[in-house]
């Protein structure tokens, strides 16, 4: 069982930046592939990058590639997306979420554990 707490999230001017935090507490932690989703009111849960167990292979929605990184500390139980160059559209709330599946998939319904979200919002 994984428990994950979302924290870093805030309000930034468009250009701007932030980054997230997702602690996990639970023995399994560092056995669980790991990805972060957004939602923003009125849209679906989306995926936005993942990163696998041994932090070996990272993933990306094509909306943040090259602004957003995904890493992870397995020592300290937390993964880390670094969002740079916030644009108005990469406001909702942000969500981590454990796999305990072979793979990173981008699928919610396919992830076993949430944070309770932190909320982004970036102003134009």
């Amino acid at each position: 069982q994984v428990q994950l707490v979302e924290s870093g999230g805030g309000l930034v001017q468009a250009g701007g930046s932030l980054r997230l935090s997702c602690a996990a507490s639970g023995r399994t932690f560092s056995s669980t592939n790991m990805g972060w989703f957004r939602q923003a009111p009125g849209k679906e849960r989306e995926f936005v990058a993942g990163i696998t167990w041994n932090g070996g292979n990272t993933y990306y929605v094509d909306s943040v590639k090259g602004r957003f990184t995904i890493s992870r500390d397995n020592a300290k139980n937390t993964v880390y997306p670094q969002m740079n160059s916030l644009k108005p559209e990469d406001t909702a709330v942000y969500y981590c979420a454990g796999r305990n599946g072979l793979l990173v998939t981008i699928n919610p319904n396919e992830y076993d554990y949430w944070g309770q979200g932190t909320q982004v919002t970036v102003s134009s």
